[in-house]
């Protein structure tokens, strides 16, 4: 059986998320032997109990693989200046769990996807995924998802002398001013895009 070396668990990790990522399941050990490399299926049980130990696996009921608590952490290497070049530090210990770290309150969390250019200048594009989370309280300059007068929008809440109304993101788009009701459906806690 291969000893215990955190660098090279690290890399038979990152191959199983890999595997997961494409197939939406983890290999049985004999798959798994031939993945990592192993020569039996006896070092992959090793291998799984010790990624099981650290959180990254876990095992079902069926007693199949599966990820642990731990499995979907990314590593938070360091932070990244948007100015003039510094030197990279990916060395970082820190783990985020993405889910975790934009969702709250799972069961009224939905995602939604951006139309339009109302919201730009909030730095929300076309086709970027925002995070809603329903029926928690907004306050006066926070992004919510309303329904004014039966249509949903994506807009700042504001308000001025005349009330409470909605403001895009982008000054070619006048506020909205309800003729009837206005709802807030959920307030925006996140967003996110994906670059090809």
């Amino acid at each position: 059986m291969p000893p215990s070396n955190p660098a090279q668990d690290a890399d038979y990790l990152g191959r199983l998320q890999d595997y997961f990522a494409a197939h939406r399941s983890l290999p049985s050990f004999s798959h798994m032997a031939r993945l990592l490399g192993l020569r039996s299926v006896a070092s992959a049980h090793a291998v799984a109990g010790r990624l099981k130990l650290a959180g990254f696996l876990q095992t079902t009921p069926d007693r199949r693989l599966a990820p642990g608590p731990r499995f979907f952490d990314r590593p938070v290497a360091d932070s990244v200046r948007a100015g003039l070049p510094a030197a990279a530090n990916d060395a970082g210990t820190e783990t985020l769990t993405i889910d975790e770290f934009l969702v709250d309150a799972p069961s009224r969390t939905i995602l939604l996807t951006v139309k339009g250019d109302s919201m730009i200048e909030a730095g929300l594009q076309p086709g970027d995924y925002i995070v809603v989370e329903k029926g928690r309280s907004a306050r006066v300059g926070d992004i919510v998802v309303a329904i004014v007068d039966n249509e949903f929008t994506l807009k700042y809440l504001a308000q001025d002398k005349r009330g409470v109304y909605l403001k895009a993101g982008n000054p070619a788009y006048p506020p909205i001013r309800p003729q009837g009701q206005l709802e807030i459906f959920g307030l925006v806690t996140g967003s996110f895009r994906k670059y090809v």
